[in-house]
């Protein structure tokens, strides 16, 4: 077949290596324009047009698909199947209708759970055990289209959005696979979504990143960790400065009673605040205002804080 590709980040280059790595045909690459990134503002290609260009791929950068603004360069390029992958742009239905296999997503949740912007975020960050993958024929709506595979991942207690976005970029490239050997063998099925049981995985904005001591510190852990390595949960120390935090665990400490939440309760090597329904949280690496990312052990050495002190 002949394989269009269209993706962006570092979670596309799964799929996108996997298919050039089985000897798949892939015509071209579509991905998001170049973007300034650094104090320079230098323009900087996305993953995909990089590892594109090494192989020899075609680059296609549209600013829009408005208007059949790429439907003459869609015709040329004859696809029999497009594979989108973490694009970013809505695709029109007059791209969807035109290859003969129509549009295949490889989408980082087990559908109809956590459709939308960030679905491995949002399950981390719920506290969930499993998530997975789901290669679905797109439709017009927002991740609505047939499953067709599917391949489940566990999230462990500490793994954190790296963790699994490298697992489930991993788990989407054998999905892909499978979904591509099932259409030649003509055993592919397509099963509708039940949208009785859909969930929205909405953009994580700033105020998801604020830690709220008040809930338990298992909720926190979760936050903390689905927010990691990027773009980080927050909070404030007394002297108003920002402090991220980057890893953290459950504490084995109970909150003492008429203590307020987000009290440091000790300087360790860790740092130490109580939370909601009695429990604490250990912060064990931190990003302070102005610094680079460092351990809670190194955080404390420098005496920014003191116990007794309350975050938030």
């Amino acid at each position: 077949m002949r394989i269009l590709f269209m993706g962006t980040p570092e979670y596309a280059l799964f799929s996108l290596k996997a298919l050039v790595e089985a000897g798949e045909t892939i015509i071209g690459a579509v991905t998001q324009p170049d973007k300034p990134k650094g104090r320079g503002y230098e323009l900087c290609p996305p993953p995909v047009k990089v590892y594109a260009i090494e192989q020899g791929i075609p680059v296609f950068q549209p600013q829009t698909f408005k208007n059949g603004a790429f439907d003459a360069e869609l015709a040329a390029l004859a696809p029999d199947l497009i594979v989108v992958v973490a694009y970013g742009k809505i695709l029109p239905q007059s791209v969807l209708d035109m290859p003969k296999y129509g549009c295949i997503n490889v989408h980082g949740s087990l559908l109809p759970a956590y459709r939308g912007a960030a679905p491995m975020q949002r399950a981390i960050m719920e506290g969930m055990t499993e998530t997975g993958v789901t290669t679905m024929q797109m439709a017009a709506g927002l991740d609505t289209g047939d499953m067709l595979v599917a391949v489940k991942v566990p999230i462990g207690e500490n793994d954190n959005f790296k963790d699994i976005h490298d697992k489930l970029g991993a788990a989407g490239a054998e999905a892909l696979l499978q979904t591509l050997a099932r259409l030649r063998e003509g055993t592919l099925t397509a099963i509708p979504q039940d949208d009785a049981l859909a969930t929205y995985a909405a953009k994580i904005e700033k105020a998801d990143c604020v830690l709220d001591f008040s809930k338990n510190a298992k909720a926190l852990h979760d936050q903390i960790r689905g927010l990691s390595p990027f773009p980080l949960s927050f909070t404030h120390t007394p002297d108003g400065k920002l402090l991220k935090v980057i890893e953290s665990r459950v504490g084995d400490k109970k909150a003492p009673d008429g203590v307020d939440f987000g009290t440091v309760l000790a300087l360790e090597d860790t740092v130490t605040v109580t939370c909601g329904e009695g429990t604490t949280i250990e912060l064990l690496r931190v990003l302070p205002e102005g610094k680079g990312r460092m351990s809670a052990a190194d955080y404390i050495r420098g005496r920014r804080l003191r116990t007794g002190d309350k975050l938030g």
